[in-house]
């Protein structure tokens, strides 16, 4: 009798710790979102989809991101989080399965005049340290090396209390070298007065020298203190003062003179203007104040440190014949190879991590910047790619990591790349949400969330769930214009003009020469990095009627709003006043009709210090921000909040006919409309719209400026694949009214729908910045001479 042994081959049950594969979101109600409820599943690449405004970064940043970002903060000490940005919980029923969130927007990196592409990344410090091991001669610690740091020294006598009776002096001395230049105080650039612009020498003070905006002759704080003050000869040509005159007339320290008996302050020209005009925000100051400004303050170059912000001790230490400066200056795949050639056993480790840092970029399409590139000169798409440098080489894994449109700024050729990129970061094993317009980029999705079906009011639903095949069959409007492709145009409009660049250089131009036709629709197109933004916004002549609209976000508070930022308020305010007969500023929540309980903000926030704040709607006001005796003012038979709460369409429709029919309102919506933003309301905080319609918003704004040259940088950024026809049908329209349009593009949409496109490359930093292809769309996918033509080839055909 033979014994038979079975093995038992089933698997064992699935731990349970295995079982949480999703993010699970149910009820959202954060902004438009109507009661959202998904799955998300996780070490997957989840993209997010829509019309802009459907609801996507809600979603994903305002619920998923805020969520998992609060309940981290939560983790510190109440102290900490004292010093930590607070954050509300969002409105969300559940959320279950968050993992840790890393976010990667598109916000700009702060403007900070001393902030570099090299001080937000690590790069910089890394530099330091290594140029004060190695630098000859030795100078000192890293801080040598940074022009943040100033040099400082001091002495004195400390005190130091030992109990009753029991003080005891001790004598101190303090050094620190720092690595900041003393001219420019670590800015690259000092700032210079143009004295031509303030006074004409010619003429005497009596004769009206001042050419400074506002300074009229029987003024008395101003001209008459200079000619009755009795330090200067009012009768006297200016350019004939003696030495003492001529210091007491512009660098005088205050001082008290008798005019007429009255008691006034007599202070040399240039720090009264510096006082009165230039220390002022530029964007607040009067239009024609702002010209004077741009006018009278030039910016040079600083003498002693040649625009490299470090003092001439910093500059002096070198590695290989080469300063810190010179390493900051190069393009960054140069500075990789050179730093890959220091072979230096006791900073081995440093060595390696600056490489690898230094070789992100360059994998990432950033190789053709500088580290010495001031941060606020980066376009949001490469602002977002720097932010991402930190991530790609971390050994996290098990992160959900959320990107906000990271095609935005790139060329076709470099969105294989990124794709690339986020595909590694997923097989690493971590969770990635993306927001994304571009097929190209929801191609490659293992899970598509499509939010609709339109936008604001109308949006914040989910309309798809699934893959991308089921996208494309499914019938939503993304579904619908997946696989749209523009054709090219069968005629193209001839120009009326040209405008003539010689000799540019700005940034990687070399020595660019080149006409843009005017009259037609103008495309420049080139790689990220090849030098569009320096031909179009540094060698246009700024002269008349050039209108520029660019990617630099909207400064606004929670109290500014679509009706505010366009100057739709005043037309309104002005309306409601004279149906009434009272005065227009009761018609403002900024100024005499705000409720006094509210100050006019419609919430009441209350501070809760290391806890989120706490926004509850006004009692007084219900939210509506304004006096309840103003509202018993109507027009049309509505009042001024009600108003307020309309859409740009229904706006349109309310004032364009009727009692209420204002045509400076009506003009100002019908360009919200033309730039596709009819569903927004007119009293929506600025703070809760997207990066796409902020641009629009700004786009609308500006095409009320009387210019004949239109400068647009990326219009498409932010916009649904169903927009971009709407936005071409825009550009169509102001051509044809007799504009120019010149737009800076990576859209393959915008490229096939242009008259002329200017190409520049062939590739991105020092090998860029020359003209690559002037002609026509078809010429260029004919000819496939660039990677711009081979990408518009693929495209349409």
């Amino acid at each position: 009798m033979s014994m038979v042994t079975t093995t038992d081959t089933q698997s064992p049950a699935p731990h349970v710790a295995d079982s949480h594969d999703l993010i699970r979101v149910h009820g959202a109600r954060v902004n438009n979102l109507k009661d959202v409820s998904i799955e998300i599943p996780k070490r997957r690449l989840t993209v997010f989809t829509g019309v802009s405004g459907s609801g996507k970064s809600s979603l994903v940043f305002g619920t998923i991101a805020a969520e998992s970002q609060r309940l981290i903060n939560e983790t510190y000490s109440a102290f900490v989080q004292g010093f930590m940005p607070t954050l509300a919980r969002p409105e969300v029923d559940v959320l279950h399965g968050l993992t840790t969130v890393i976010t990667v927007d598109q916000q700009r990196l702060g403007a900070d005049p001393r902030s570099t592409v090299g001080t937000a990344t690590d790069a910089n410090a890394m530099l330091r340290i290594l140029f004060s091991r190695l630098g000859k001669p030795y100078i000192g610690s890293p801080q040598a090396f940074s022009f943040n740091v100033a040099s400082i020294k001091a002495s004195g006598a400390l005190t130091v209390d030992r109990g009753a009776d029991r003080t005891k002096a001790v004598k101190k001395t303090f050094t620190r070298t720092g690595g900041m230049c003393t001219r420019c105080e670590g800015r690259g650039a000092v700032s210079d007065i143009d004295l031509t612009q303030l006074y004409d020498d010619s003429k005497s003070i009596a004769e009206g020298a001042f050419t400074i905006p506002g300074w009229k002759s029987d003024s008395f704080w101003t001209v008459r203190v200079y000619a009755e003050s009795g330090l200067l000869d009012p009768n006297k040509p200016i350019r004939k003062f003696t030495k003492k005159e001529m210091h007491d007339f512009l660098y005088r320290e205050p001082t008290k003179v008798k005019v007429e008996g009255v008691n006034l302050t007599y202070e040399g020209l240039i720090p009264k203007i510096q006082k009165s005009m230039l220390s002022k925000d530029k964007e607040a100051l009067q239009p024609h104040i702002r010209a004077f400004v741009e006018r009278a303050v030039t910016f040079t170059t600083c003498p002693e440190c040649d625009g490299t912000r470090l003092a001439e001790a910093a500059r002096s230490s070198k590695i290989k014949k080469i300063n810190i400066a010179d390493a900051c200056a190069m393009q960054i795949s140069d500075l990789a190879e050179w730093v890959r050639g220091l072979k230096e056993p006791s900073v081995a480790p440093l060595l390696t991590a600056l490489w690898q840092t230094l070789d992100s970029f360059v994998e990432i399409g950033l190789g053709y910047l500088s580290l010495d590139r001031p941060s606020g000169t980066l376009s949001g798409g490469e602002a977002q790619r720097v932010k991402m440098i930190r991530h790609l080489g971390s050994s996290l894994t098990d992160v959900t990591y959320v990107f906000d449109e990271p095609t935005i700024g790139l060329h076709p050729h470099d969105i294989q790349r990124m794709n690339d990129l986020l595909l590694r970061l997923r097989d690493k094993g971590n969770t990635v949400l993306v927001v994304e317009h571009k097929p190209e980029t929801i191609a490659i999705a293992d899970h598509v969330v499509d939010l609709g079906p339109g936008a604001g009011t109308t949006g914040g639903t989910v309309c798809f769930e699934g893959t991308v095949e089921g996208l494309r069959t499914g019938g939503t409007i993304t579904g619908r214009h997946f696989d749209d492709r523009a054709a090219l145009k069968e005629t193209v409009r001839k120009p009326t003009g040209t405008l003539e660049i010689r000799g540019a250089t700005a940034h990687n131009l070399r020595d660019v020469d080149v006409d843009i036709p005017l009259g037609v629709l103008a495309v420049v197109t080139g790689v990220a990095g090849s030098g569009k933004s320096s031909l179009v916004h540094g060698s246009i002549p700024a002269g008349e009627g050039v209108v520029s609209v660019d990617q630099g976000a909207i400064r606004g508070s929670r109290r500014s709003n679509p009706a505010t930022y366009t100057g739709l308020l005043d037309p309104i305010r002005k309306a409601f006043a004279k149906a009434n007969g009272v005065k227009p500023a009761l018609f403002s929540a900024n100024s005499e009709g705000a409720c006094p309980t509210c100050n006019g903000a419609g919430v009441i926030y209350t501070d809760l210090a290391m806890m989120a704040g706490v926004a509850t709607t006004c009692e007084e006001c219900e939210g509506k921000r304004f006096e309840a005796s103003v509202l018993d003012y109507h027009l049309g038979g509505r009042d001024i909040s009600e108003v307020l709460a309309m859409s740009v369409t229904e706006a349109e429709e309310f004032f364009g006919a009727g009692e209420a029919r204002t045509p400076a309102a009506h003009a100002i919506l019908g360009r919200l409309a033309d730039v596709g933003l009819g569903y927004l309301s007119l009293g929506q905080p600025l703070t809760t719209l997207s990066g796409g319609e902020r641009q629009r918003l700004k786009l609308a704004t500006h095409m009320a400026e009387k210019g004949g040259v239109y400068v647009l940088d990326e219009p498409t950024a932010g916009l649904h694949l169903a927009d971009v026809e709407q936005l071409l049908g825009l550009l169509d329209r102001l051509v044809d009214s007799g504009k120019s349009v010149i737009v800076v593009e990576h859209h393959q949409a915008v490229m096939a729908h242009a008259d002329w496109i200017i190409d520049l490359g062939p590739g991105a930093g020092h090998d860029g910045g020359q003209i690559v292809f002037e002609g026509t769309p078809a010429d260029l996918v004919a000819a496939r001479s660039t990677l711009t033509g081979e990408h518009l080839a693929a495209y349409v055909s």
